[in-house]
């Protein structure tokens, strides 16, 4: 009973530290880790529930610091490459997975998480090809456990081969998984890096829709399709900062709320990874998540740093 209430007591301060700025996305991160290693989860469930909603709140509220042209610049100027580099990943991905001989429904959530955004993408299709409770638990893993080390080693490797910030956060949003490390680590490279991460990165993300309505035309199954809503409202609320100057003051309080929202989300997600998750993930899918991640990151931290794709 005293470990529960310890295990209790830790989670709401930790969470409570993150929610209130007192720590950066990096430290909120590394505490949910050390929580998750060191503790069973007294929440999971009320864990997961909340982890998800305020990442969409909290990228919603980012979007009134955006300006609307911006975000259509980032979808325009890079509909080509993201293109081609979706299909590179989903390719290369599935390719990886048959070689590595992990069941197909894992090793199209790892690539489809790898190419468009993490989790999200992964959610999106996920009932649309039927998977199972372990089959989404070991894809997600594969993700999250990904998400961590980057957020953690992007930035170094930024400051190492002298990114610019609109070089970092091009290369954040193409090759870390999901938007809340995305965010994480972008944040702490700097704040022209966090605006073209998160721009570009929901630009990107909007493509959960046609390859959502694919794999249901290719699956030709009757699982719903979850549309990302939050990306529409993200949209809305840059309308809203770009056209509306006298709600400057209330926007960039919304704005700061929705970092502080996905600093509390980091560290959630950082308590959902613990040794059993670890274990359930195996060695085979993981292996395919860390080699494809790999060869992506290191393509197009390439591509960008000669030039080749930039913002």
């Amino acid at each position: 009973m005293a470990k529960k209430l310890d295990a209790k007591t830790v989670f709401f301060v930790g969470l409570i530290c993150s929610a209130s700025g007192f720590l950066s996305p990096p430290l909120a991160l590394g505490m949910g880790l050390v929580f998750g290693l060191v503790f069973a989860h007294p929440f999971p469930g009320d864990s997961k529930n909340l982890a998800k909603f305020l990442l969409q709140a909290s990228v919603v509220a980012l979007g009134f610091g955006m300006d609307l042209r911006e975000v259509l610049r980032a979808g325009r100027s890079g509909f080509l490459y993201t293109t081609l580099g979706i299909a590179f990943a989903l390719a290369l991905g599935l390719l990886m997975g048959r070689l590595l001989k992990v069941g197909n429904t894992v090793s199209f959530l790892i690539s489809t998480g790898t190419a468009i955004c993490g989790g999200s993408a992964i959610a999106a299709v996920a009932p649309i090809v039927e998977a199972s409770d372990e089959e989404m638990a070991v894809s997600l893993g594969t993700v999250f456990i990904l998400n961590s080390i980057a957020l953690m080693l992007f930035p170094a490797i930024g400051w190492a081969v002298h990114l610019s910030q609109q070089q970092f956060g091009l290369w954040s949003a193409l090759a870390i998984h999901d938007t809340s490390s995305v965010v994480g680590a972008t944040a702490r490279y700097g704040a022209v890096a966090l605006v073209v991460g998160t721009t570009v990165k929901l630009a990107r993300a909007l493509w959960i829709v046609p390859l959502s309505l694919g794999t249901a035309a290719i699956k030709k199954t009757n699982g719903r399709i979850h549309w990302p809503w939050f990306i529409l409202f993200f949209c809305l609320a840059a309308v809203a900062n770009t056209y509306i100057p006298a709600g400057v003051h209330l926007f960039t309080a919304l704005q700061t709320l929705g970092k502080l929202g996905l600093t509390a989300t980091l560290f959630l997600i950082g308590t959902g990874i613990s040794r059993t998750t670890i274990k359930q993930v195996g060695l085979r899918p993981f292996l395919q998540g860390v080699l494809l991640w790999i060869v992506v990151a290191a393509l197009s931290l390439l591509l960008i740093s000669r030039g080749i794709v930039s913002f």
